[in-house]
């Protein structure tokens, strides 16, 4: 599993221990978040390849970032899981190439506390800079040349979740 985030020793521990932590699986989608990597603050965009194992372990323990009727039980119960939750999901439109929003969506897992430190310190499993590919692709598809930015894409592929790892995070 490959995503696009800073590793935490780019985060300061007070992030980590108060803020979320956001894995975000597709490539597009964080090309819109990061502008290609153009964005002020945003400018470097690192894939961060992390084991299964600690996905699924993220997947198993996460909660929806917002309510769903028909979900949860009620509000009350949903905030009660939230606030316990060491991982939260949301949905958010997946992006072409023209990072135009599309009718599907995409996972964006984000994590707190310790699930943060297990990410930094048991998971990860590889970290490379990938600017200067978002950089080429972004000037491909600037000059229209969409069949060539498309071979570029890194393969994504979509994950193997059977039902149970799944249940708490379909909304």
């Amino acid at each position: 599993m490959t995503n696009f985030l800073k590793p935490r020793r780019a985060v300061p521990q007070e992030v980590c221990e108060r803020g979320l932590t956001w894995i975000k699986p597709s490539f597009l989608w964080m090309m819109y978040r990061c502008g290609w990597g153009t964005k002020e603050g945003q400018e470097t965009v690192l894939a961060v390849e992390i084991s299964r194992d600690g996905f699924d372990r993220a997947l198993r323990n996460a909660c929806l970032s917002s309510y769903v009727r028909g979900v949860h039980a009620d509000r009350a119960t949903w905030q009660r899981q939230l606030k316990r939750a060491p991982a939260r999901v949301q949905w958010d439109p997946e992006r072409d190439l023209r990072l135009q929003p599309l009718r599907y969506r995409s996972l964006q897992l984000g994590l707190s506390g310790e699930a943060v430190r297990l990410y930094a310190d048991e998971w990860t499993v590889a970290i490379r800079d990938v600017t200067p590919l978002a950089h080429e692709i972004r000037a491909l598809v600037s000059g229209d040349a969409l069949t060539a930015a498309t071979r570029l894409l890194p393969q994504e592929r979509p994950y193997p979740a059977g039902d149970e790892l799944l249940a708490n995070v379909l909304g």
